[in-house]
């Protein structure tokens, strides 16, 4: 009797722990594109920027300026092996997920801290020599329809199964002979996963962004970002354009624009919007030495979700020389302006100016300092472009400006208040001199696994 009891009991634990298995796999697949556009509810945080605007704003009301200072330590998990934990934790029908050193990925209870399933990509054993000194941290991963989606530092894009952390399938993004490596968090829509790619200062890097099928990885489309050898024809017209704002043998050096974060995708215009990097290598006197404004570097690029196809895009440095790219977060908002309400876009890239632009064609709508700016004096509001400050391009000698090369705004998430209408932005208040005093600007070459830019900084303020 006591044995038939303990087998009917551990048949009803089987089935209560697979019941609870099939709910919390139900609840996670809906989130898609209409989880991910959802502004009312507050009880998951489901993707980077918590929604497809990136607005990073919560509806939620219960803690408020009045109660805030009750708040108490709950739980807590130890994480003896993790150094940088830069990324934003989703949360998910009260299951938290989030990445660690070397893109380990745990899922938690969130109301327990109670470890669920803990995946490990393996990255040493990928990267092997290959990577041996780099960026061991991931800002954050992706979740679709029951899977979240893991970027290495290797390189490799990798589907997990949400309920039980099992590898579903796993694709290499880059070549495995380039310099290339992955910290940014994969952005999700469409049942696309979208990845790009840093590595603009470790050899002749020509960036590019790619979206691969959420179910099986395959490869749908990728755009690169700046042109390669005129000699091998262009993939679209889009390069051709942007080859035209090059000279010399630019594609000797890569170019560079790698797209190391800074992705969004837009609903209700059925857009992408991509922040692109800056010149491979910084100076342009090398890459690109009869000067030209060098598209579609640090840049806002659109494209079509479906197809990766070129719509539009604003420029933010032409011609970058300093490091300043628009890799930053690109946040969606509908704005009233002079009467009318405009779908606008707001970017705070490294250069130091808070771009405002009309997402439906790109048109600048405000450009304002936010931190020290003394590389331009302001931005042309009937042209776009910055008024620069002469020398700042230490054309003859050292310049010493604002922002440095880790920028007015870096990676750091900024958010945006639908009730204040302020965005909130994690500024830096450095100034750098650059300079290529010493620099052999006629035989200097890009580097292979190694870091060189073609110019100097250091910070002087």
């Amino acid at each position: 009797m006591k044995r038939q009891f303990l087998i009917v009991l551990a048949v009803m634990i089987v089935l209560v722990l697979t019941v609870r298995q099939l709910v919390a796999q139900q609840g996670s697949d809906v989130v898609d594109d209409a989880a991910l556009a959802d502004e009312i509810q507050g009880e998951d945080w489901r993707s980077f920027g918590r929604t497809y605007n990136e607005q990073r704003f919560s509806p939620l009301v219960q803690v408020n300026k009045s109660n805030v200072s009750n708040l108490a330590v709950d739980w807590f998990m130890e994480l003896p092996n993790d150094r940088g934990l830069v990324s934003t934790p989703l949360v998910v029908d009260g299951v938290m997920y989030f990445i660690g050193s070397m893109n380990i990925v745990r899922a938690i209870d969130a109301t327990s801290g109670r470890l669920l399933w803990e995946y490990d990509p393996l990255v040493r054993e990928y990267a092997d020599r290959r990577l041996r000194v780099g960026w061991d941290h991931s800002r954050g991963i992706a979740f679709w329809k029951g899977k979240v989606y893991v970027a290495t530092w290797d390189g490799r894009l990798n589907a997990v199964d949400a309920a039980t952390g099992r590898e579903l399938w796993s694709t290499m993004t880059v070549d495995s002979d380039v310099a290339f490596y992955i910290t940014g968090a994969p952005k999700v829509f469409k049942n696309k996963i979208l990845i790009g790619n840093g590595g603009t200062e470790n050899g002749a890097a020509r960036g590019y962004v790619t979206a691969y099928d959420a179910d099986t990885g395959e490869q749908v489309w990728r755009f690169f970002i700046v042109p390669g050898n005129p000699s091998h024809g262009f993939e679209n017209d889009a390069m051709s354009m942007a080859a035209e704002t090059w000279t010399g043998e630019w594609w000797q050096f890569g170019g560079g624009g790698n797209a190391w974060h800074g992705f969004t995708y837009d609903p209700d215009l059925d857009a992408v919007y991509i922040g692109t990097g800056n010149g491979s290598p910084w100076n342009r006197k090398i890459r690109s030495p009869n000067g030209g404004d060098n598209l579609f570097l640090c840049s806002i690029v659109a494209l079509d979700p479906d197809t990766g196809e070129y719509r539009w895009h604003y420029q933010t440095t032409p011609g970058e020389t300093w490091d300043y790219n628009s890799n930053m977060d690109i946040v969606l908002a509908d704005l009233s302006i002079d009467g009318q309400v405009v779908k606008a876009l707001l970017h705070a890239p490294k250069n130091g100016f808070f771009y405002v632009l009309d997402r439906k064609d790109g048109r600048l709508i405000s450009a304002e300092p936010f931190t020290e700016v003394t590389w331009a004096s302001g931005v042309d509001r009937d042209t776009g472009r910055p008024v620069e400050v002469p020398g700042a391009r230490y054309e003859n000698e050292p310049a010493a400006i604002s922002p440095g090369p880790i920028g007015g705004h870096s990676w750091h998430a900024m958010s945006f208040s639908p009730l204040t209408g302020l965005a909130y932005i994690p500024t830096i208040h450095l100034a750098y001199t650059f300079t290529d005093e010493g620099v052999d600007l006629e035989t200097w070459r890009s580097p292979l696994w190694r870091s060189s830019t073609g110019v100097s900084s250091r910070r002087t303020g």
